[in-house]
Parts: structure tokens; C-alpha cells; sequence
């Protein structure tokens, strides 16, 4: 990095829909031209993976890099034993043992999204050091004093919670996250924190922990929740997250997720999640809104945050597994990871043997009875690894395994579905 200012970085964040709420508008622009700020975001290992929301979180760190400011990148190995109160009730403690290994699955998830080398390099801390070793006593004296309790059964979190009940756990947890920003400003010089809107109590009472404990002077803003076309927001449910992970979401899933993006979001996708220029984005829009069957905004945004999540080369292999899969390339030509990721997404059955195509297209809810089986055959609609099969009777031989395991049947041009032998 070159620590270059970039002085219509707010601009630029404003323009892609990326500040929801900030601190004194003004105050946070003079800061941006003055120099390389340094500032935060916070992740914490409430699950085995990142997701989509916290990718709006990496992006934005990295927009803010690349406009030369400094990145630290906090891992919440001491928040996240406690957890960010839950809306409805009592957030359940995850082991100790499970903290600190979702804490280093983190780690290890957020260093490729920011650069660690020149003039504004990123850094990577733990508030788990600067929190284990501080007692009770300490924390009350030099944090707790600073909260008035009056204004805390005012968040929004605590209020909705007050006749159900929060533990006084979730009720401090805003004291330990205000903390960070307080120990970050003080040994790091860190001035800024963004984060998501569901956050902004919690950012908005560090800035003011700062300005108590030192009469220190902060910023912050948050983006926008992404949700759904309906309104609602994305989960971390297994049918509904948008995992970082590899091993939890396949590379192939992750870029089919964004090809399925609804015409309405992409713009506000591409504006988020990309790094496409102004003049590219308002184009593949209009596209989209002229000619959306050719789906020129999805393609795009799933091309580009593939490759920024899992590389050039993972998102070569989903779009030609894609290819294959419907018919238009070499199912052979995939890597046997590749293709088990792509079919096992799509739906697939295991057998412990070969049988005759007409199971097999049973066995995979392709057909719902041998009857229809056998009336998609001689209708022309059966594919056995992209060949049409003409015999009500055929049989897959060894030679039509791929990689050893793997047949592909497809009905018609868009349903398919793997059949993993053995």
C-alpha cells in the first residue's frame, strides 16, 4: 500500500450506500483528508465462519486501506465468550475450548482481506489479551464508572429484553466492547470504528468511553444491514448464511448464491460488495433493468466477489463446473473436489452400486416414479454426464464413473442432480 490519501473516500462511501449513521459528518471528513487514520472493525467467533454480513465489514476495511488509512482488525477472542445480547432472548455461552477455536478460524479468515505490508499496514489483535488479565475490581473502577446505568436500560436491546430478562452478562457486554476502542485508541492511536447498523449502540458508547475516560475525541460510522428482497434479514441458519468458509460453503455454492441475486438488489450488491467503478456499475444496471434474461449484473457481481473471497482460480472452476453441469462443458475436465462440491450442492444420492437410469433418476427425486422415469426417456428428456439416453433400459457401466464416484443425471435443460457410487 501506498498510504496515499484518497480525499473522496466519504464520497465514495456515501455514494455505495455504505453510511448509514456516523458521528459529526463533518468532523469524520476532515479526519479522512487530514491524514492516515487509523481505525477498527471487530469480529466476533459467534460461529465456526465468517458471512456475508461480516464480508460487508472486510470490503469496507479494504476500501478504506486502499484510500490509505490504517486497518486494525480486532478478533473477539474475550467478546465472544460473552456475545452481543440477542434481540429475543438469552444468548447461549459457547465453550471456552469453542471460542478459541472459532477464534482462530476468524484469524485466519480475515488476514487475506487486507494487506500487511506498506506505509498503512494492516494489524491483527485479539481483545483477548488486554482483557484476560484484567480483574474485576480494575474494570468496575476504570470502565464500569463511566456507563450511567440510566442510559443503558435505554439501548434498544436491553429495553426489549427488560421484561423477559438479561443476565448482567449481556447486559455489560457493551462496557467490554467499548473497552477495545478505548484500549485501541490509547496504545494504538486508532480513531475511527465502523461496523454494521445492529452495532452503532455499542460503536456510538466506545466514542464515548473515550471522551470520558480521556477526553479523547473518536469517530465512527456503520453500514446498512443487507436483507432480503422481502426485507427480512439473511440468518446464519445452514439454509440461509452466506458462509466465507470454503469447507461450509463451496466456492461453486458461493458464486451460484450471487448468480441467484434478485435483479432489484444488484446495484445496491455491486455497490457494496465490489470494487467496480461508478461508470461499470450504473451499466451493468441498466442492463439488467434492459435485457435482465441475459443476467449480465448477477454474472459479474458473482465473478468478482468470488475471486476477492476465494481467488481467480476457484472462480474459473465454479463457473466451468456450472457450464458442465447444465451441458455446456467437459464434466471430465473438473477437479473431483470441484464436481462433489457443485453436485453435492445440487442435490445428489448415494448408491452402494451401479443401477439402471431409470432408478437412479428415482433415487435423485429427478423423476418421481420409474413410470415417469421411463416416459422422461423416451421423451428425449434424460441425460446420463451430458449424453442423451435413448434406452428405457440403459445401464451406467464403471467407465461412466467420474472421478471414480460420480454420475450426473440432468432432466431437461435445468435440473440435475449427482449420483455418488460406492
Amino acid at each position: 500500500m501506498t498510504g496515499t490519501i484518497d480525499p473522496t473516500l466519504l464520497d465514495e462511501l456515501e455514494w455505495r450506500g455504505l453510511v448509514a449513521h456516523s458521528t459529526d459528518l463533518g468532523a469524520l471528513r476532515e479526519a479522512l483528508t487530514a491524514g492516515s487514520v487509523r481505525f477498527y472493525v471487530g469480529f466476533d467467533p459467534t460461529a465456526p465462519s465468517l458471512h456475508m454480513g461480516n464480508l460487508v465489514q472486510l470490503v469496507t476495511a479494504r476500501r478504506l486501506q486502499n484510500a490509505g488509512h490504517t486497518p486494525y482488525i480486532l478478533v473477539g477472542g474475550a467478546t465472544g465468550m460473552i456475545g452481543d445480547p440477542k434481540e429475543t432472548s438469552e444468548r447461549v455461552l459457547n465453550s471456552l475450548d469453542t471460542v478459541k477455536d472459532w477464534s482462530e478460524r476468524v484469524r485466519r479468515q480475515v488476514a487475506p482481506f487486507v494487506v500487511f505490508e506498506g506505509a498503512n499496514a494492516a494489524t491483527l489483535v485479539n481483545n483477548y489479551d488486554w482483557t484476560a488479565s484484567l480483574s474485576t475490581i480494575d474494570f468496575l473502577r476504570e470502565i464500569g464508572k463511566h456507563f450511567p446505568v440510566n442510559r443503558m436500560l435505554q439501548r434498544d436491546v436491553v429495553s426489549r429484553r427488560l421484561e423477559s430478562g438479561i443476565s448482567y452478562t449481556e447486559f455489560s457486554y457493551v462496557l467490554l466492547q467499548s473497552m477495545d476502542f478505548l484500549s485501541l485508541f490509547r496504545d494504538h492511536g486508532v480513531t475511527l470504528q465502523h461496523g454494521a447498523t445492529d452495532q452503532w449502540g455499542n460503536i456510538t458508547a466506545g466514542v464515548e468511553l473515550i471522551r470520558r475516560a480521556d477526553g479523547g475525541h473518536a469517530h465512527a460510522f456503520v453500514t446498512p444491514l443487507i436483507t432480503k428482497p422481502d426485507g427480512t434479514k439473511y440468518g446464519k441458519t445452514e439454509a440461509d448464511a452466506v458462509w466465507l468458509d470454503p469447507e461450509m460453503m463451496s466456492p461453486y455454492a458461493f458464486h451460484q448464491w450471487w448468480l441467484n441475486v434478485d435483479d432489484s438488489q444488484i446495484g445496491e450488491m455491486l455497490r457494496i460488495f465490489t470494487f467496480l467503478t461508478h461508470e461499470e456499475i450504473e451499466g451493468l444496471e441498466a442492463e439488467t433493468q434492459e435485457k435482465p434474461w441475459l443476467r449480465a449484473g448477477q454474472k459479474r457481481l458473482a465473478d468478482e466477489v468470488t475471486t476477492f473471497v476465494h481467488g481467480a482460480e476457484e472462480t474459473e472452476h465454479a463457473k466451468q463446473a456450472a457450464a458442465a453441469l447444465f451441458g455446456g462443458g467437459d464434466l471430465r475436465s473438473l477437479s473431483g473436489a470441484t464436481l462433489a462440491a457443485a453436485l453435492r450442492e445440487a442435490g445428489s444420492a448415494r448408491v452402494p452400486a451401479l443401477l439402471p437410469v431409470v432408478d437412479l433418476l428415482v433415487e435423485t427425486g429427478l423423476a418421481k416414479s420409474r413410470a415417469e422415469a421411463r416416459r422422461t426417456i423416451a421423451e428425449g428428456g434424460a441425460y446420463l454426464n451430458n449424453v442423451r439416453v435413448d434406452d428405457a433400459e440403459a445401464q451406467p457401466q464403471t467407465s461412466d464413473l467420474i472421478d471414480g464416484s460420480w454420475l450426473v443425471l440432468r432432466r431437461g435443460k435445468k435440473q440435475f442432480a449427482g449420483v455418488e457410487v460406492g
